[in-house]
C-alpha cells in the first residue's frame, strides 16, 4: 500500500514537469513584456503612416475671440442677415427713443399739472389764472379755448346755447391733448409686434444656410452647422430683445397717459362750471345796476 502510493506520486510529478513541452507552440504563454518594451512601441504606433494622416488635436483657446459671436456674424453673413440685423437695430434704437422722450413729455406734463392746480385756481379771473400758466402747456391750451369760445359767441355760433359751444370747445381741446400724448406710441406698438417675427426671419435664413451647407459637403459636422445655427440663434435673441422692452415701455406709458388725461379733463370740467358761472355774474351786472 505505501509502495502504490509513492508510485503515484512519481507518476504524478513527471507529467507536471513534461506538460509544457506537450502544449502546442502557439498554446504556450508568451513572456510578459518589460517597461522598455512598452516604451519602445509608443514611437512605433506614432509613426505608422495611418496616425500620420490624422488631423493634431488641437487645445481649445481661452482668450481667442468667439468664431461664432456678434462680429463673425457680420463678417461672415449675407446681404439678408446683415439688412436683417440693421432693421432690427433700427427697430431698438427707435422704441428706446420714443421711450425716453414720452417719459420725459410725461413727467414735464405732471409738472405742469401742479402748477397750475397751484397757480390758476388762486386768480381772480379765469384770464389772470391763464396767463400764470406755462407756456405750451396744455392746461393753457385748455383755458385759452375755452376763453376764445366765449369771446366768439357770435353769428351762425350765437345761435348755439354758450354751455353747448364752451362744452365743445372744451372738448376738442381736451381731445387734441389726448391725440398729442398718443405720438409715438405707435412706434412701440409696431416694433412690439414685428420684432420677434423679424428676428424669426433671420432664424430661418440661418438654418436654410445651414442646410446648403450641408448638402454642398455632403457630411454634417459640427464645423459645418454650428455657424449658420449660431447665427440663427443670435438672430432669435435679438428679436425678443429688441420686442420685449418695446411691449413693456408701452403698457407703461399708456398707463401713465391714461393718469395724466384725468387729470386733463378734471381741469376742464373745472374750468367750464367757472368759466360759465363767470359769464353769469358778468351777463347778470349791466341788469343789477340798471335796477
Amino acid at each position: 500500500m505505501h509502495f502504490h502510493s509513492r508510485l503515484l506520486r512519481r507518476a504524478a510529478l513527471c507529467v507536471f514537469l513534461c506538460l509544457p513541452a506537450m502544449l502546442p507552440v502557439g498554446a504556450q504563454p508568451a513572456p510578459a513584456p518589460n517597461a522598455a518594451a512598452q516604451t519602445a512601441s509608443v514611437p512605433a504606433l506614432a509613426a505608422a503612416p495611418e496616425l500620420r494622416s490624422l488631423p493634431a488635436i488641437q487645445a481649445p483657446t481661452v482668450n481667442g475671440a468667439n468664431p461664432y459671436g456678434l462680429q463673425a456674424l457680420w463678417a461672415q453673413g449675407d446681404w439678408v442677415a446683415r439688412t436683417t440685423l440693421v432693421i432690427l437695430v433700427i427697430m431698438s434704437v427707435a422704441s428706446w427713443y420714443v421711450l425716453l422722450t414720452k417719459l420725459v413729455a410725461q413727467t414735464r406734463m405732471g409738472g405742469q399739472g401742479k402748477h397750475a392746480n397751484q397757480s390758476f385756481w388762486a386768480a381772480d379771473t379765469v384770464r389772470q389764472g391763464a396767463d400764470t400758466l406755462q407756456e405750451g402747456s396744455p392746461y393753457r391750451f385748455i383755458a385759452e379755448s375755452a376763453l376764445e369760445a366765449t369771446r366768439k359767441h357770435d353769428g351762425l355760433i350765437g345761435q348755439v346755447d354758450l354751455n353747448t359751444w364752451v362744452t365743445q370747445s372744451i372738448e376738442r381741446a381736451v381731445n387734441t391733448i389726448h391725440s398729442r400724448t398718443q405720438e409715438g406710441l405707435a412706434v412701440l406698438a409696431t416694433v412690439g409686434s414685428t420684432a420677434p417675427f423679424v428676428g424669426l426671419f433671420g432664424t430661418v435664413w440661418g438654418i436654410y444656410n445651414a442646410l446648403v451647407k450641408i448638402g454642398a459637403s455632403g457630411q454634417a459636422s459640427i464645423d459645418k452647422v454650428a455657424g449658420p445655427v449660431g447665427e440663427a440663434l443670435i438672430m432669435t435673441a435679438i428679436g425678443l430683445a429688441v420686442a420685449v422692452p418695446a411691449v413693456l415701455g408701452y403698457n407703461w406709458l399708456v398707463r401713465r397717459n391714461k393718469v395724466a388725461m384725468d387729470t386733463v379733463r378734471a381741469f376742464g370740467s373745472d374750468l367750464h362750471t367757472v368759466l360759465l358761472a363767470a359769464v353769469a355774474r358778468r351777463d347778470a351786472t349791466p341788469v343789477a345796476a340798471a335796477v
